[in-house]
């Protein structure tokens, strides 16, 4: 289990990196068009991959008041890239450093509704990875919507090729 979080974790960063490096080389017009996806654009999107990572990250270090990004400020397109990113570095360390024994404590939070629920951490872990994934492929459709032709692979697979 240690091993494949240490994989994901960091090949959560990768993506995110190649993705977002895609992103940034869209204009400021397509990265606001509006599109048919769970969030209204590109911008959004983004915007939400960072308010996620914050959030669990909050939580799995028991913070009982979490703060999003997005309800904070009101960032340029280029600050929520290198708040992801950094969060990303964040998740890729704070997984690295736990021991197998770690990832089977159990974390209580609270959801977005307030709902209060208790689950191991190494499953909040697997589900943070396996949502940034999703959102990134939402991310692609919404690129190619937009006319970019050149984007990046994001497989967990073609990162293992890389290693």
């Amino acid at each position: 289990m240690k091993k494949l979080l240490d994989q994901y974790a960091t090949f959560n960063h990768w993506a995110n990196q190649r993705i977002t490096d895609a992103v940034l080389s869209l204009d400021e017009h397509q990265q606001q068009q509006v599109l048919k996806s769970s969030f209204p654009n590109v911008y959004a999107t983004v915007l939400h991959l960072w308010d996620v990572e914050s959030g669990w990250f909050q939580r799995v270090h028991q913070h009982t008041n979490v703060l999003f990004p997005s309800r904070t400020f009101n960032p340029s397109m280029k600050e929520v890239v290198n708040g992801l990113l950094g969060q990303s570095g964040q998740w890729a360390q704070y997984v690295k450093d736990l021991s197998e024994a770690d990832l089977h404590q159990t974390i209580a939070y609270k959801n977005m509704a307030g709902e209060p629920f208790n689950q191991e951490l190494y499953l909040l872990i697997h589900h943070l990875f396996n949502h940034q994934t999703y959102h990134r492929g939402q991310l692609v459709t919404m690129m190619r919507e937009l006319g970019a032709e050149q984007l990046p692979g994001t497989d967990f697979i073609t990162w293992t090729r890389q290693l």
